[in-house]
């Protein structure tokens, strides 16, 4: 990989899956070159160049970031998944760990990016009742915000004082499939056709989102704009409750009911059936930034049926 300075470069690390590959087709858009910086390489073919490293030591791999524009993280095991003592190692593990030695590298090279966007998990909030919370919001307790809070801990302590850091608190991202899967979006319609796409437990459960293409905004903007630094809620201004958005999601793909799963079935069946955890389903949070609208930054797709029929709609 050269390290020849090139103003447009951006390095993706962690860039193989859904929201990297969806960024990479962004940025290659609007004129910039895309590294994927990931294990393997993407499933797909896609305007980028492909550098492999392990997330955890130090290698030529670092070459790529010298005289970039700038760095995007989004490296970390999905939460989507049965939540065993080693899953749950390895969630904490592959953030803070990739985190770790993105910071090395870049105290490694004469010319490192100087910007740094972090992804980060609205998860950090836990799971309140329906108050909205904001950037300045108490941060929960459990497993995620744990991992959060440690995730983002160790962005401030790697990344360089000269570097502009700013951190992308993320909710649920709704995205088409380009070849690397379309996030939990896939599973969630793909079950609503089955005809289980009704309410969840109570189905008050906050459920925060973001269209992928307002996200895809979002991180060029970080990237771009010098004003941008420190914390952000990266979702959509109106969030709903779980059973407002399976009823938007209903209506995108033209099905006419969705059976409702108590609590108890979603316990017994999302680890058996799917393989995953079913807290993900039973719990949530209402989240909404106060920085960036005072910062300028408008939402495409503000309002979820909107942002799921476009997702719908460009899938088919």
């Amino acid at each position: 990989m050269t390290t020849t300075p090139n103003p447009r470069r951006v390095v993706i690390a962690g860039g193989s899956g859904f929201l990297g590959i969806s960024l990479a087709h962004h940025l290659h858009e609007n004129d910039y070159e895309v590294v994927l910086l990931s294990r393997s390489a993407p499933k797909c073919d896609g305007p980028w160049k492909h550098v492999a490293w392990d997330g955890r030591t130090l290698g030529n791999w670092k070459n790529c970031l010298g005289g970039a524009l700038g760095m995007v993280n989004l490296a970390g095991r999905t939460v989507d998944c049965i939540k065993t003592p080693d899953h749950q190692d390895e969630i904490l593990r592959s953030r803070v760990e990739s985190t770790r030695v993105l910071g090395l590298a870049v105290r490694a090279i004469d010319q490192p990016p100087p910007v740094w966007v972090q992804m980060g998990t609205a998860h950090i909030y836990g799971d309140p009742p329906k108050a909205i919370c904001t950037e300045g919001s108490s941060l929960g307790i459990g497993l995620a915000p744990l991992v959060g809070k440690a995730w983002e801990e160790e962005f401030h302590t790697a990344k360089l004082p000269a570097q502009r850091g700013v951190v992308l608190r993320t909710s649920f991202v709704v995205g088409r499939n380009r070849g690397a899967g379309g996030g939990a979006l896939d599973r969630l319609s793909l079950l609503t056709r089955l005809g289980l796409g009704g309410r969840v437990g109570s189905g008050k459960q906050g459920f925060s989102w973001i269209h992928e293409h307002d996200l895809n905004r979002l991180f060029q903007q970080a990237l771009t704009q010098d004003s941008m630094q420190g914390i952000y809620i990266a979702s959509a201004p109106n969030p709903v409750s779980q059973v407002e958005f399976m009823q938007a999601l209903r209506d995108a793909l033209g099905v006419r009911f969705g059976l409702p799963a108590f609590a108890w079935m979603v316990r017994l069946g999302a680890p058996w059936l799917l393989k995953t955890d079913p807290n993900l389903a039973l719990y949530g949070r209402y989240v909404r930034s106060e920085r960036l609208p005072s910062e300028g930054f408008t939402f495409q797709f503000p309002e979820v049926g909107p942002a799921l029929k476009n997702i719908v709609g460009r899938a088919i």
